[in-house]
């Protein structure tokens, strides 16, 4: 089920700056919801340095290696570090992170090292069946016959939760750029809920808590039909759950509604455009948060590579 009550936690400090030896936690330049955290390069070198000897084939076939991963990272950092990310991603006034490997490295697969890393501080990942494992990596270029949004470049990606035709919990999304060249416009594009203007209007509409039918393309593999509320409760708040590309509505108000929802989003004051640069990752609450992409400039030679993993809160 989608609409897994969180168990309530304090709130993460919203502006008071964190610091500890090791690491930093600070506020996004590009947005002020979003934290961003400083790890020590040094502590990055010695992370890469002791798991030079784990791959990604190992992290894909051996689910464990993930977590093992994430416990060196919280080795080297202090336990505090687990419990900062996950308040952090749990705490309403913020619900999302940035941090990188500033530098230290520029190998994918060390990329996909850290990213499983800080993933797995949070908690188990979802199986992506689009890649056949825990996360997936792929390319937005100048050609594509993809039968989604994700992977054309021109078109504005609408704003949309994760996990809408997945019948697992999808909490939190993490996003990792692993290089990019000839690319002009692109940036991810962000909403969360408490930003939009007409949130009561559309959380409190009749059809809020209709069970829409979402269906996946042919793309994701993944033969399946899920019913999903657009809205409903977590601590007592608003969350959603909304893609505009595989709901499958059943009348005209039905499409009008979602229609209407999907037009709000997108013109609403709080959908802000960030930046990622090249080694750094965004990690979102699935459920409060909405995601999507600016188009790009037209280039014959426009590249970008990301790597998404998708997963639930921990409970332990």
């Amino acid at each position: 089920m989608q609409a897994v009550e969180a168990t309530q936690v304090s709130s993460f400090p919203s502006t008071k700056q964190i610091a500890s030896p090791l690491y930093t936690v600070g506020q996004n330049p590009n947005h002020a919801r979003i934290r961003h955290i400083e790890i020590d390069t040094r502590v990055l070198e010695r992370f890469f340095e002791e798991v030079k000897d784990v791959n990604s084939q190992n992290l894909e076939y051996v689910p464990y290696m993930r977590f093992i991963l994430a416990g060196k990272l919280e080795q080297m950092l202090g336990t505090g570090f687990r419990e900062t990310v996950r308040g952090i991603l749990r705490d309403r006034n913020s619900g999302g992170l940035t941090v990188g490997v500033q530098g230290v490295t520029d190998c994918a697969e060390d990329y996909v090292k850290f990213g499983t890393a800080i993933a797995h501080l949070v908690g188990p990942a979802n199986h992506d069946a689009m890649s056949g494992t825990y996360y997936a990596r792929f390319l937005v270029k100048d050609t594509d016959n993809s039968d989604s949004y994700l992977r054309q470049a021109y078109r504005l990606f609408t704003l949309h939760t994760d996990g809408t035709f997945v019948d697992e919990p999808t909490d939190w999304l993490m996003m990792m750029k692993f290089s990019e060249r000839n690319a002009i416009g692109g940036e991810s594009r962000l909403l969360h809920l408490d930003d939009w203007a007409q949130l009561e209007e559309f959380s409190t509409h009749p059809l809020a808590s209709y069970k829409f039918t979402y269906k996946s393309p042919p793309s994701k593999n993944l033969a399946q039909e899920v019913e999903r509320r657009t809205f409903f409760k977590v601590d007592g708040k608003p969350a959603i759950c909304f893609i505009d590309q595989f709901a499958q509505p059943e009348s005209i108000e039905h499409a009008r509604y979602l229609h209407r929802l999907s037009d709000s989003m997108e013109a609403s004051k709080g959908t802000a455009a960030i930046p990622l640069p090249t080694g750094d990752l965004v990690m979102l609450n699935n459920l409060f948060w909405l995601h999507g992409r600016a188009p790009f400039e037209k280039n014959p030679d426009l590249h970008r590579e990301l790597m998404r993993i998708r997963g639930e809160f921990a409970t332990l």
